[in-house]
């Protein structure tokens, strides 16, 4: 099961224990210390040994999670389109949203939303002009 290494290890440097003195004072073998602390995996009974060695509660040794927050950047892409294919009394050609798009999405950007501007403002002339895609992705640090 796992253990939270990282405070096995900040307790046991505060006591200014090495390893060795961890295992003894937790009547656990020396192997089982550095693996706690390398892959952050112990038994229930080595749990319970480890808190009455720190004289710590037992859950204070469960693993911490770690909420990382995601973070995007956005950006606004103009599609050039030729008026009045909304407009249904002519049919015009369409611009090539998926070679667009997925030329985007080799750069991880993702599409959010399509507008026309005409749209967005409420007007309702039957053209649309040029079409603006909103893209994100995620920032990787």
């Amino acid at each position: 099961m796992k253990i939270n290494a990282g405070l096995v290890l900040e307790l046991r440097n505060r006591q200014s224990w090495s390893q060795e003195e961890l295992a003894l004072a937790a009547g656990v073998n020396l192997r089982t210390i550095q693996r706690i602390e390398k892959e952050a995996s112990a038994s229930l009974q080595t749990k319970k040994a480890l808190a009455a060695a720190f004289d710590i509660p037992i859950s204070d040794l469960e693993p911490q999670e770690i909420i990382k927050m995601k973070k995007y950047e956005y950006k606004t892409l103009e599609i050039q389109s030729k008026e009045g294919f909304l407009s249904g009394l002519k049919k015009q050609e369409l611009p090539d949203f998926e070679a667009i798009l997925n030329k985007e999405g080799q750069d991880g950007w993702l599409l959010i939303q399509i507008l026309s501007p005409e749209l967005a403002q409420g007007v309702w002339s039957g053209k649309t002009g040029n079409l603006l895609a909103l893209l994100q992705r995620e920032v990787t640090e």
